[in-house]
């Protein structure tokens, strides 16, 4: 932005902070290996304290001696010093990026380095790095990658293996955008900088091949890094917002991820629901294990829904199997502090007797047909002990049957719900019944949020994922794992900041981190990183000014919860469609529950 001069928003020009010079370069540029002692000769700390210089108009000028060659590549320059007065015309610079002066024969001033080092997700990248306490964790793994493919050899390009990874997590984010509106808002400002080598945004076919040669497993580590990070940090934070006695309530459930429809996805994936494989589109089948309260994944499981012979032969087995391998790859989620809630799909006593034996505890819906052996009589609260017995196994648990009537019309079945926590004083079973409502919020709601950053969620509207190998669909697959759940924990951040609502259901409690909303957390990662960070390569400590107010910003963004809204459930995703019959009808009363077997007064 300019003060005080009539110019179009956001054209001003890219300066340099140049150490040991009177020139000041605006719109900063940070190299690298600046280290904290250079930082501060250098007075780049000041930039995490503003994100804003302020330059007098009438002290800019161009660096070029007239008469003299060169492409006309250069920044302007501040010459001169002392204080600011009342009524200067100032300019007002933001900076885009912190790097070495390269200054011509001809005085033009330009930016040493390469664009690519300087890219960063904005406020998703510092979350990221201070959840897993590895400050340029995407570089470091980037570091570890060989190209392979198109692109070879160790010359400097157009990208690099960081830009790239960087570019796929972006892109998740950006449901409608192609490629080339996912590197202009990752490059933002950088490509304006005048580099000393001249430097130009990557075309579509240069990322798809630079995608390619990067490959998934950089992508995989990363977020395997995520999830773990986030269960360091749910164990060190009480983010419960529901509490069945002193237990965590967690939530696991399945979906299915479309895919464009190439011979190499159905191939790996197939289809589910069709015998022959004939469905429209291939599809992957993954397995989320969430924190009910934050909707943070701990946990995910990925496999193919019909091609390959483990994949089930139905939603329930294919649902079953990925349990199995989150049990196997994942063994530090499922701890004794913990309460798993599943749906239907999941009984079958040999996987609740491995599950339990990892000490979690578990709180499961049975589906009709199932056989369970009462023991005795009804438990004073109405819930009552029983056997269940499959697989060569038999299982002593206790089941919590009960109706759901909201605003005097009762629902029409049945919730029959079976658990391992036998203590009826410190497990009531209207507490747990009233649990069970966490399943939609903690599965349902998560996995619809995160259906909502890419492409195509709607029901039947196309592929979601962009991808055409079963490599890209990996790599693409688990950037938006990473992507989606730094969004999630951008909005954990600003939790920290939010103030209680004054007035309303919510006055005076303490705001949850699923009251902020998840599609402004998400925009406000995309626009920090258009906007770029010139503190981004700097040592840790020296946060900017412009990341602390996006997340006061992030913190007014609240979104109503527990609204006890109640509807047919037919869709999990809004039409892009004008329905043709007439619309749901959306009741609002809470739920009431009246446990079965519970002794009447």
């Amino acid at each position: 932005m300019w003060a005080g001069l009539p110019v179009e928003e956001e054209s001003y020009q890219t300066i340099f902070f140049t150490p040991g010079s009177p020139l000041v370069s605006v719109c900063p540029v940070v190299p690298c290996d600046v280290t904290p002692a250079v930082a501060d000769r250098a007075g780049l700390g000041l930039l995490g304290q503003a994100g804003v210089v302020a330059v007098r108009a009438a002290h800019l000028a161009s660096p070029a001696r007239v008469g003299l060659g060169g492409d006309g590549r250069t920044a302007l320059v501040a010459a001169g010093a002392g204080p600011i007065r009342g009524g200067d015309v100032v300019v007002f610079l933001r900076p885009v990026a912190v790097a070495a002066a390269v200054v011509r024969r001809d005085g033009r001033v330009q930016a040493g380095g390469h664009p690519a080092d300087h890219a960063r997700l904005g406020v998703a990248e510092q979350r990221l790095d201070e959840l897993t306490g590895s400050p340029g964790l995407i570089d470091q793994l980037a570091a570890s990658v060989v190209p392979a493919g198109a692109v070879k050899g160790v010359a400097r390009r157009a990208m690099s293996p960081a830009m790239a990874i960087r570019f796929t997590l972006l892109m998740t984010l950006m449901p409608e955008a192609d490629y080339a509106e996912v590197m202009a808002a990752l490059l933002g400002d950088l490509v304006a900088v005048p580099w000393a080598r001249p430097y130009r945004a990557p075309t579509a076919t240069v990322v798809c091949t630079w995608r390619a040669a990067v490959g998934p497993a950089a992508l995989e580590q990363l977020r395997d890094r995520l999830l773990a990070a986030l269960d360091a940090e749910h164990h060190e934070h009480d983010w419960r917002a529901v509490r069945v006695g002193d237990l965590e309530v967690c939530a696991i459930d399945g979906s299915l991820v479309r895919t464009p429809d190439t011979p190499a996805n159905r191939e790996a994936f197939g289809s589910a629901g069709t015998a022959d494989d004939t469905a429209p589109y291939p599809q992957l089948r993954e397995l989320r294990c969430t924190q009910a309260s934050t909707r943070a994944a701990l946990a995910v499981a990925v496999g193919p829904a019909g091609a390959a012979a483990d994949a089930g032969r139905d939603k329930g087995e294919a649902e079953q199997i990925l349990l199995d391998k989150a049990l196997s790859h994942y063994p530090r989620v499922f701890t004794p502090n913990r309460l798993w809630i599943m749906d239907r799909n999941f009984p079958g006593t040999p996987r609740i007797a491995e599950l339990l034996g990892t000490g979690s505890h578990v709180l499961i819906r049975l589906k009709d047909g199932i056989t369970l052996h009462r023991i005795g009589e009804f438990l004073p609260d109405g819930s009552y002990l029983a056997t269940i017995t499959g697989g060569g196994l038999t299982l002593r648990v206790r089941a919590v049957e009960y109706w759901v009537s909201i605003a005097g019309t009762d629902a029409p079945e049945l919730f029959c719900l079976i658990t391992d926590l036998h203590d009826h004083h410190a497990y009531p079973a209207q507490v747990l019944a009233e649990a069970y409502h966490w399943r939609w919020i903690g599965s349902e709601t998560t996995l619809k949020e995160a259906k909502s950053t890419i492409h195509g969620a709607g029901p039947g509207s196309g592929a979601i994922l962009r991808s055409g190998s079963a490599a890209l669909i990996a790599q693409e697959h688990a950037a938006w794992i990473v992507a989606t759940e730094l969004t999630r924990a951008t909005a954990r951040a600003a939790v920290a900041l939010a103030t209680p609502a004054r007035k309303g259901p919510r006055a005076g409690a303490p705001v949850q981190p699923r009251e902020i909303s998840f599609t402004a957390a998400r925009r406000a990662a995309i626009a920090t990183t258009r906007a770029g960070t010139a503190t981004a390569s700097l040592p840790p400590g020296l946060a900017t000014a412009s990341a602390h107010t996006t997340l006061i910003e992030l913190a007014r963004r609240r979104v109503l919860v527990d609204r006890h809204r109640h509807r047919a459930r037919k869709t999990k995703t809004r039409q892009g469609f004008p329905t043709a019959g007439p619309r749901l009808a959306t009741r609002t009363a809470p739920a009431q529950i009246s446990i079965c077997g519970q002794p009447t007064t």
